[in-house]
């Protein structure tokens, strides 16, 4: 099993990547191993953010010794960096186009200026588009990293103009052992945790240190399971988007309520003083932020939904494939027999594709309760709503 230990700086909070580490620790010390631009891709959860922030640290510090300007890199405040993580949907051209003319600027304090986009994945054709010549002709001392997923969600033109690193995913015993050790929680809870989460570090943290959260994707599958004719279609749908809903807002108030305090305080206004109106721009332009995000969380959170759906069912083939190594839903492993028992395989691979079809479709501003009640049409019957598409 990996260790858990933190390693010296930069490279403390990246875990379980050994092999990436070694590459980017040997980029950043000998300028022939170093490419202008990388792609690290991964699963959600296998570190590409930190791995990023830790191989810009290494870049712009002048010496392997140097902490404090590593601790002021992964903190994201050193000048050199130039960092984007988008709160929305997608990354605006506004925000390429400025991240784009500052990567010419020379760095003012580090060996090397350093771009950081950690969401290159939410870039439209166009966006992608703006980066092209940035990348194609970058200055002799900038670095860029982007992360995604997979090389396959960026354009081809952009996957030809950077070095690709591709992360390990981890195993469910050693992001327990992870989770363990960072919350000291009980093992149980970290085991089942890493299993719901499907491996994805931040999401098992969560589930590890978040009771409330454990209830909800508990209640939300048994609320499926459960699912037997079109009044339950309706009433089940309403509570998916409705606990998404509150979860969202649940991860985002707290920040918001900080975020206002914080803008207000920087100049100079008291909490429940009076607004001035050279204020009130400022106020509406993060509140318009604050909304981008709100939906951002609320899409994240209806496709976590739908990353649990697409784990229980999954695990109903498996039983139907005779295969019940690494089931991830173990509590639930009598409902999940018996409905194996209960459907053919091509039932249950055909909800599976429903589940791929409405996570796109809500990417794609779909209304949420309508697109899953499709895919509890589905769900009851083993057939597609008329249309075959979630509506």
């Amino acid at each position: 099993m990996t260790s858990v230990a933190a390693p010296t700086l930069p490279w403390g909070e990246v875990w379980g990547q050994d092999d990436a580490v070694e590459t980017l620790r040997a980029a950043a010390s000998d300028p022939a191993a170093l490419s202008h631009a990388w792609l690290i891709t991964g699963p959600p959860g296998s570190g590409r953010a930190p791995l990023a922030r830790a191989f810009a640290a290494a870049l712009i510090a002048e010496r392997p010794d140097d902490e404090h300007t590593m601790r002021q890199v992964i903190a994201g405040t050193h000048p050199d960096l130039t960092a984007l993580r988008t709160e929305g949907v997608i990354i605006s051209i506004k925000d390429a186009r400025a991240m784009a003319s500052r990567s010419y600027l020379a760095p003012s304090a580090g060996r090397y200026r350093v771009m950081v986009m950690e969401d290159a994945d939410r870039m439209t054709e166009r966006t992608s588009n703006v980066l092209l010549k940035a990348l194609e002709e970058p200055p002799e001392r900038t670095v860029w990293i982007l992360c995604a997923p997979s090389d396959a969600d960026l354009l081809p033109t952009i996957r030809s103009r950077v070095r690709v690193l591709r992360l390990r995913e981890p195993e469910v015993e050693q992001v327990a052992a992870l989770i363990t050790a960072r919350t000291g929680v009980d093992p149980v809870i970290a085991e089942q945790a890493a299993r719901h989460a499907q491996r994805h570090i931040g999401m098992a943290q969560r589930l590890a240190t978040d009771e409330a959260s454990r209830i909800r994707r508990d209640e939300t599958l048994r609320g499926v399971l459960r699912v037997r004719g079109i009044a339950d279609v309706v009433e089940v749908a309403g509570q998916i988007v409705q606990a998404a809903t509150d979860d969202a807002k649940a991860l985002t108030a707290e920040r918001d309520d900080a975020e206002r305090s914080s803008l207000l305080r920087t100049v100079g206004i008291a909490d429940g003083a009076r607004i001035p109106p050279a204020v009130r721009s400022q106020l509406s332009a993060l509140e318009d932020e604050q909304k981008k995000r709100a939906t951002r969380s609320l899409r994240d959170g209806l496709d976590r939904v739908l990353t649990d759906l697409q784990s229980l069912f999954r695990d109903i083939v498996m039983l139907q494939f005779r295969e019940d190594a690494d089931i991830i839903n173990l509590e639930l492993i009598d409902d999940l027999r018996e409905r194996a028992a209960a459907w053919p395989a091509e039932r249950t691979l055909t909800v599976l594709d429903h589940i791929a079809e409405t996570r796109e479709a809500l990417e794609q501003n779909v209304q949420p309760t309508l697109a899953l009640e499709s895919l509890l049409v589905t769900v009851v019957s083993g057939r597609r709503p008329l249309g075959g598409r979630p509506a």
